[in-house]
């Protein structure tokens, strides 16, 4: 059996849990199913599930249209340079990415129970 030194180990631990931290657990979480919630879910138990709305609107027949930002994504580049000499550094960047975001929008009806839904 091989014996390593205490230094090695160390070294080894580090790099165990560095690869352990690159790959976090996945939490599941549980899709809700809207169309069962249409004529029961309400407008406060939505703003309590899951905050204030992102964006709001009441329209003039008085239902409300609400809208969650659920996900961000995007993607980008990045080119960078930069040189040093010493204890002097200097750096230039540029960036260019776009972004989308995932919405949740939800329409209430006057009673404020939910009329319609969608995703985008």
């Amino acid at each position: 059996m091989k014996t390593y030194s205490r230094p090695a180990l160390i070294r080894m631990l580090a790099l165990l849990l560095a690869c352990a931290a690159m790959f976090p657990g996945c939490a599941t979480k549980k899709r809700v199913d809207w169309n069962a919630r249409i004529g029961s879910y309400t407008y406060d138990q939505a703003v309590t599930d899951k905050g204030p709305p992102d964006k709001q609107a009441t329209l003039s027949d008085g239902r409300t249209v609400a809208e969650w930002i659920e996900h961000r994504s995007g993607s980008g580049v990045s080119i960078g340079t930069g040189f040093g000499a010493g204890n002097v550094g200097v750096g230039v960047g540029h960036s260019i990415g776009s972004s989308r975001n995932h919405t949740l929008k939800l329409i209430f009806n006057k009673d404020g129970r939910l009329g319609s839904w969608s995703k985008d």
